[in-house]
């Protein structure tokens, strides 16, 4: 069985993957799918530097039952694209319910094939989002304990006030 997690990952926060390893562990594929554009304020790295952050991490790990792709279109089309029927979405408060099952609905309605399993991470990650991140990053605090190794070199390299 494959699924799908998708998101922007920008950047991928200690959050994103550990639903990543955590769903990998669940189905025989998973297709990381990564939006190709960022509508969040304050964007930080383009699609292709997000894509090859998460597949260093992804391999770092050793999960090769994980694949990283470029999401360009709906997501139910990438889904019936890829052959997959789970949509894998991180929630980590109420607020995030209320959005993701929104989403949930409208993508059943689109293709009721398409399920939507929702996940929490960890608790001790579960306060962690990308916005902040993008936000420690851009007053030059330290980000380590909120992102991968792979994000953290990448952010270090933008230099401080980068974001």
């Amino acid at each position: 069985m494959t699924a799908v997690y998708p998101g922007t990952f920008d950047p991928m926060t200690r959050g994103h993957f550990d639903l990543i390893v955590r769903a990998a562990r669940l189905y025989e594929r998973l297709v990381v799918a990564v939006a190709a554009t960022s509508t969040k304020a304050g964007a930080m790295f383009p699609a292709s530097e997000r894509l090859a952050m998460i597949r260093e991490d992804v391999e770092k790990a050793g999960l090769a039952n994980v694949e990283i792709k470029l999401l360009d279109s709906l997501l139910v089309e990438f889904c019936r694209r890829e052959g997959a029927n789970v949509v894998i979405r991180g929630v980590r408060v109420y607020s995030d319910f209320e959005y993701e099952f929104q989403m949930a609905l409208t993508n059943r309605r689109l293709a009721p094939e398409i399920e939507t399993l929702f996940m929490m991470p960890s608790e001790n990650l579960a306060y962690v989002t990308a916005s902040t991140v993008r936000e420690i990053a851009r007053y030059d605090g330290d980000t380590a304990p909120f992102v991968t190794a792979a994000v953290q070199r990448r952010l270090e390299a933008r230099g401080p006030s980068a974001g």
